[in-house]
């Protein structure tokens, strides 16, 4: 589902080229929930990027689903991102005028893939699963860091796609709701998505079928 070959990341910046990633491999099954680990400025974000077609390889090459990304246009990664990939950042990124199911409604409003009268309902039935579907109508400030992270993950699903990216999902999280929401990564991974979750944190870990750590932007190893 995953492939990453030699992939290296080098930036510009204003003191000079950053290299992020160095020669990085990385591959993932159907159902394999992996997590990267690594301090930061090790290249954990970056690889995301990477794999969510956000950002393109300097060098190496990269393919999500079968399908190569490197060379690929903006509109045409912008539209395979709404199918393939489902993304979680650290800080929710909700819109805080739309509603919780608005919110959740925006992917498949973006595709228009599902016809318009069942992007609700669907919505409904993410909210629901996700423990949130009496919290549909009210918005995004009015929830917990816990209830907006969940929401976030409602939203990362809503076209149904097979890579789910994450980006430190817990970190600001208390140890419960945590828990909560690494259950509910494990259970997308049992039901055959693809799940890669960068962290400072070890305890993600015990979740995760495979773990990799990232060093200064190369990868260091992993553990079956």
């Amino acid at each position: 589902m995953i492939h990453l070959q030699q992939v290296t990341k080098a930036y510009e910046t204003p003191a000079g080229p950053f290299t992020a990633l160095r020669s990085v491999d990385l591959f993932a099954k159907a159902g394999e929930c992996v997590a990267v680990t690594g301090r930061s400025g090790s290249g954990k974000s970056t690889l995301l990027n990477l794999i969510a077609g956000i950002d393109q390889a300097t060098r190496g090459t990269v393919s999500v689903g079968g399908v190569p990304l490197q060379h690929a246009s903006e509109r045409a990664l912008a539209r395979w991102r709404g199918t393939t990939v489902g993304i979680v950042f650290q800080f929710f990124q909700l819109l805080p005028t739309l509603t919780v199911a608005e919110n959740v409604m925006l992917p498949m409003d973006f595709l228009g893939a599902r016809p318009r009268k069942t992007r609700r309902p669907h919505a409904l039935m993410l909210l629901d699963r996700v423990g949130l579907a009496d919290q549909a109508d009210k918005l995004p400030a009015a929830l917990s860091g816990g209830q907006q992270q969940r929401v976030a993950i409602a939203r990362a699903l809503a076209n149904d796609p097979p890579v789910i990216t994450a980006d430190e999902p817990t970190g600001n999280l208390d140890c419960e709701t945590a828990d909560a929401v690494l259950a509910l990564f494990r259970a997308l991974a049992d039901e055959g998505k693809t799940i890669v979750i960068v962290t400072h944190e070890r305890d993600i870990a015990r979740i995760a079928t495979r773990t990799v750590a990232l060093i200064d932007g190369r990868m260091a190893g992993a553990a079956e």
